[in-house]
């Protein structure tokens, strides 16, 4: 069969190619009668209209890029899919890339396939590249990386501030031996919320212990293990309370204790990041730091449409967390 055209979808309706194409982008003038004429030839003919021709004539693709090293885990899902509706919102697509590859990366972007991208806090990015990306006018939005550049914005979550708020409620609760449980990479996340940790220890004039810096991977069965380990070969010294990096490290240090035969709160408060959905479920309920993900996935797309079209030229926004106390902590006996 051969391809139906914009003309023959005119000449179904009896009007002009370009009554089609006014009814087909919405013209507000067009007579109603005369668009549903148009409407229901395309709906005779099945016609697919050719966006790329569209979007052609207009120096845009209505792609936007998103680049990450991973999707995996409950804040990645939730993030995306906020992204997904504000993209749909603006009538963009976006098109997820997950690689740790610059070169990759750099060849998508600079293919000019999209109009946008959103980079997730990537390190293989580095400054010569960012200006690259200055040079050849590409809009750029970074998330959980702040660049101070023109033509790129950073929304970012302030993982320093969460960080030493979540080690003073604890330290307020009358804990004093904290151990706090990073990510094994350099996650820029991960290594905010342990510089505030170490802050508020010396704040308190608390020593800050480098045995109680553990590893969790921002994943539950990792830290799972770390804890396990932990109790197993250091039980004469232990922590009073963990603060993990995430919610799920969280969980994991707590599935760990309990299979210790530890109750939580009451032998050890355990707190986290993020609050996921199963926070609230779990038992106990987890006291967290909330990070306003829906904010930053619908903001990150908005500032980046608002750079193509000219209406934003490159900010820096710092997101606060809200903590949130439920029955995973208690003061210290």
């Amino acid at each position: 069969m051969a391809n139906i055209t914009i003309k023959d979808v005119a000449k179904e309706a009896g009007v002009s190619i370009g009554t089609v194409s006014n009814a087909l982008n919405g013209n507000r003038y067009i007579n109603p009668d005369t668009k549903q004429r148009v409407m229901d030839a395309v709906k005779k003919l099945n016609y697919i209209p050719n966006l790329n021709g569209r979007y052609l004539k207009a120096g845009a693709t209505k792609n936007l890029g998103f680049f990450t090293n991973s999707i995996s885990g409950p804040y990645f899902c939730n993030l995306m899919d906020y992204m997904c509706r504000q993209c749909e919102r603006r009538g963009y697509n976006l098109n997820v890339f997950i690689t740790k590859d610059s070169s990759v990366i750099m060849g998508n972007i600079l293919g000019k396939n999209l109009d946008g991208v959103l980079i997730y806090e990537d390190t293989t990015i580095n400054e010569n590249e960012i200006r690259i990306f200055e040079k050849e006018g590409i809009k750029v939005v970074f998330l959980d990386r702040e660049v101070s550049k023109q033509g790129v914005s950073s929304i970012l979550f302030d993982s320093y501030k969460a960080g030493y708020e979540a080690t003073k409620h604890l330290i307020n609760l009358g804990h004093k031996n904290i151990a706090f449980i990073e990510c094994v990479d350099e996650v820029t996340d991960s290594l905010r919320r342990k510089e505030g940790y170490k802050a508020a220890l010396r704040e308190c004039n608390l020593p800050v212990e480098e045995r109680f810096i553990l590893k969790g991977a921002f994943e539950e069965e990792y830290t799972y293990n770390t804890i396990k380990t932990l109790l197993k070969f250091h039980s004469s010294d232990l922590p009073d309370a963990f603060l993990a990096g995430n919610d799920l490290s969280a969980i994991g240090c707590i599935k760990a204790l309990q299979s210790d035969g530890f109750q939580v709160p009451e032998d050890f408060s355990v707190m986290g990041f993020d609050d996921i959905d199963i926070a609230q479920y779990f038992t106990p309920s987890l006291t967290t730091v909330r990070n306003p993900i829906a904010r930053q996935g619908t903001l990150a797309i908005d500032t980046l449409v608002d750079m193509i079209e000219g209406k934003e030229q490159g900010t820096i926004v710092k997101l606060e967390g809200n903590l949130i106390i439920r029955n995973s902590c208690t003061r210290k006996k």
